[in-house]
């Protein structure tokens, strides 16, 4: 799967800003169907905190029609 025009800037700020990548892409199961995330990352918050977990998709609207990357990336 190709990444996105700012997959890596994305990954390089998560990083900057305190995130461990753990999956680029992140695949999920689910019975039969396949979903990649572009990326997972967890970062350990304050003591009273657990560790917090995110996934990110990254989508760029480069388009001169945005709208019409916006309902592609809904798809």
């Amino acid at each position: 799967m190709a990444k996105d025009l700012f997959h890596d800037a994305v990954k390089a700020a998560l990083i900057k800003d305190g995130w461990k990548i753990t999956s680029d892409p992140l695949t999920i199961r689910i019975e039969r169907i396949k979903l990649e995330i572009d990326l997972a990352a967890e970062k350990i918050l304050v003591a009273e905190k657990d560790n917090k977990k995110i996934a990110v998709e990254i989508k760029s609207f480069i388009n001169p029609f945005t709208i019409n990357d916006f309902h592609t990336a809904l798809r």
